[in-house]
């Protein structure tokens, strides 16, 4: 059976994130992408130039209108910009109740430009994150999230059970901001599980965390335990990695469909 995803997020016109970056996932692990724009941004390999917040009656008729015809095995949600969209997202997914909901907590891009608003975070905090399967912040996003400091792997542990109190199910805390072993910890009720991979050298690293989590949807949608479906989403996203595409004059973009295009290249 065919599987269906929806992104709720923002557009990278570079094509290495937002949007752009969970369709390329989802066609290369072979599930079906839809798409709700809440943003568009006018960005590059070097920087963010403009957003565009798209109107939240747009918002809400994008989501509406996908799952009014078309089963929706899973929604991964990205940039919402403000509390306002967080609100309609909130509203319409509530209303629709889909059956895994992957949040990936983004605040700031690469390059540093922020990408939600400061007034925002309480709304993702307190309406977006009940909501969540599961949610992937780095160790900034985590430190917004929970008010700590997030500095070695203690630490992460403690940050992600202060974010399964805020009522999501599971948290994936990315440890590639700590020096050292990249270790990643994924956190349920049950526990803290440990995710250690090597730390890989490399330039071409943008869409990072919008790959993982896309790629963490991906895998719950085909039924896979979440802890599986992590460690498969880790692997993906490292190869990736591994042979980014060297384009523009800054940080190119992971390459989705590295095992595709080594086969007719």
């Amino acid at each position: 059976m065919l599987l269906h995803a929806l992104s709720i997020a923002g557009s990278d016109s570079g094509g290495g994130a937002g949007i752009q970056a969970d369709v390329k996932t989802w066609s290369a692990l072979g599930v079906y992408a839809m798409t709700a724009i809440t943003a568009v941004t006018a960005q590059n390999t070097v920087g963010v130039q403009a957003i565009h917040k798209i109107p939240l009656d747009c918002i809400r008729s994008q989501i509406d209108s996908v799952f009014s015809d078309i089963r929706v095995d899973a929604v991964k949600i990205g940039m919402l910009a403000d509390a306002d969209i967080i609100a309609t997202v909130v509203e319409a997914l509530t209303r629709w109740k889909p059956p895994i909901i992957v949040l990936d907590p983004v605040m700031v891009a690469k390059g540093g430009d922020h990408l939600l608003e400061p007034a925002a975070v309480q709304a993702l905090r307190t309406l977006l994150v009940p909501l969540a399967s599961v949610i992937t912040p780095n160790l900034p996003e985590a430190e917004v999230l929970t008010g700590l400091k997030v500095s070695s792997l203690a630490a992460m542990k403690d940050a992600s059970r202060a974010i399964l109190e805020l009522g999501a199910r599971a948290a994936v805390i990315k440890g590639g901001h700590l020096e050292g072993q990249a270790i990643d910890i994924l956190a349920t009720p049950a526990g803290c599980l440990e995710l250690p991979a090597p730390r890989l050298e490399a330039r071409h690293t943008h869409g990072t965390g919008c790959t993982l989590s896309a790629a963490i949807t991906a895998n719950l949608a085909k039924g896979m335990p979440l802890a599986d479906a992590v460690r498969a989403a880790k692997t993906y996203t490292a190869n990736a990695i591994q042979h980014g595409i060297s384009l523009g004059h800054g940080i190119g973009p992971t390459h989705h469909f590295h095992d595709l295009w080594k086969e007719i290249h």
